[in-house]
């Protein structure tokens, strides 16, 4: 009798995995941050990457501008990538581009700034990435479009044409 109880149980138990696989299967798992805030722009004193002055957060962000801050590493592939579009983005005068260089060698990060053009108005160095975390960054690159001292907007990701596009769309709505 226990014989015939043995393999029954086995196939139980068996299809009570498989199930519970199977539906974990199907249930995506993949966590997708918001991309449309409405929070307060973080705090920061980080060195000026030109100079080693001390930079402010609140002496760059003022009210009834566009800011993109944008996290980049001369390390970073697609920073190359979406570096044309910076570019194009910063010949906008109603936006102001904000560059967080992210644990990066700084004389790697001058010659990358050098050989593709400086599309930033103000550079800081997040050394240790402390500031980029700070900010909700999860990697290199990614962007925060601020408007009046809130982060309205985040591009996770290199910089494309469509993201290029719905930025201006934001601006346009405002000027």
């Amino acid at each position: 009798m226990k014989s015939k109880f043995v393999p029954l149980i086995l196939i139980f138990i068996f299809s009570i995995t498989f199930v519970i696989f199977f539906k974990g299967l199907k249930n995506s798992n993949i966590y997708t941050p918001n991309t449309n805030l409405k929070k307060e722009v973080p705090s920061f004193e980080l060195k000026s990457f030109e100079n080693n002055s001390i930079i402010i957060s609140e002496k760059i962000f003022t009210d009834n501008k566009y800011y993109l801050m944008n996290i980049w590493a001369s390390w970073c592939v697609p920073c190359k990538e979406e570096h044309k579009f910076l570019m194009k983005l910063k010949k906008d005068e109603r936006i102001e581009l904000i560059g967080f260089n992210y644990k990066d060698n700084f004389t790697n990060a001058s010659s990358f700034l050098k050989d593709l053009g400086n599309p930033y108005n103000i550079i800081v160095s997040d050394k240790d990435g402390t500031a980029s975390i700070e900010w909700g960054a999860y990697g290199v690159p990614e962007s925060f479009l601020v408007y009046q001292n809130k982060i309205i907007k985040r591009f996770i990701g290199p910089i494309n044409n469509e993201d290029l596009l719905e930025i201006q769309k934001i601006i346009d709505e405002i000027y």
